[in-house]
């Protein structure tokens, strides 16, 4: 399986951000990491490996990024309009510098033949993270396999509530937008995979999940949402089960 690593410079976020890369071709795969995760945090807990064949056939290839959740989604002692701020630039940093790259080392596999858009993909926080650049943008991603997401802000900001929260939630976002709006059709053309468990500390994420799901109904988005059981936890071994199982499907 070929690899490669890489460190650049975000002019976006005023640091070198690191990304790894799996595989020579396929289609693309934004991969986020968990809470306050780095990039080499999925192949550290075994997901590559769960889809290796499909990389070394050039189905696929992961794009394993960074994320700054410290500084924004986490951190509760930070000024919470700096938190905000914080996760604009990182949003910015995705689609304005890491995407470019994205379908730049893409196209070597084919030809100099960039890819049609980018799936999303990401455990617990980093489902949160995929599904929400991918309702943001689904003009540039164009499917996400979202597993164990919580898909609105008040979990990790209370009360507070600015214009980049209401962005960066999906459930108040898609709540907002018209059932004609130009991003429901995109969504309908999209490739939407959302689930969770219903085991041990999936309580949030399921509540999440289960709203959503009445969010896409009405706008009639055919996502599929999927609730496994109640022995499925909020893990990795069950990530490990799922990945795959959606991948192969999805692909």
């Amino acid at each position: 399986m070929k690899t490669e690593w890489f460190r650049e410079y975000s002019q976006c976020l005023n640091r070198d951000m690191e990304f790894k890369v799996y595989g020579h071709a396929g289609e693309p795969i934004l991969v986020f990491p968990s809470q306050d995760g780095r990039f080499f945090d999925f192949e550290n807990n075994g997901m590559v490996k769960t889809v290796e064949h499909l990389i070394n056939a050039g189905r696929i290839q992961l794009f394993c990024c960074d994320s700054i959740d410290q500084e924004s989604w986490s951190e509760s002692d930070i000024d919470k309009h700096h938190r905000t701020y914080m996760m604009e630039q990182y949003f910015f940093y995705i689609v304005n510098e890491l995407v470019p790259r994205i379908f730049e080392i893409n196209s070597y596999g084919h030809g100099g033949q960039y890819a049609d858009g980018i799936i999303t993909t990401g455990c617990s926080m980093g489902a949160t993270h995929a599904a929400n650049f991918m309702f943001r943008r689904p003009d540039i991603f164009k499917g996400t396999i979202a597993l164990s997401g919580y898909y609105d802000c008040d979990l990790f900001f209370g009360d507070y509530h600015d214009d980049i929260i209401y962005r960066n939630s999906p459930i108040q976002f898609i709540n907002g937008m018209s059932y004609d709006h130009p991003y429901v059709q995109m969504y309908r053309d999209n490739k939407i995979v959302l689930c969770c468990g219903q085991g041990a500390w999936e309580d949030d994420m399921r509540r999440s999940l289960s709203r959503m799901r009445e969010l896409l109904d009405y706008k009639d988005v055919p996502a599929w949402i999927d609730f496994w059981g109640y022995d499925v936890d909020h893990d990795w071994p069950w990530w490990r089960v799922q990945f795959p199982y959606f991948v192969e499907r999805v692909v």
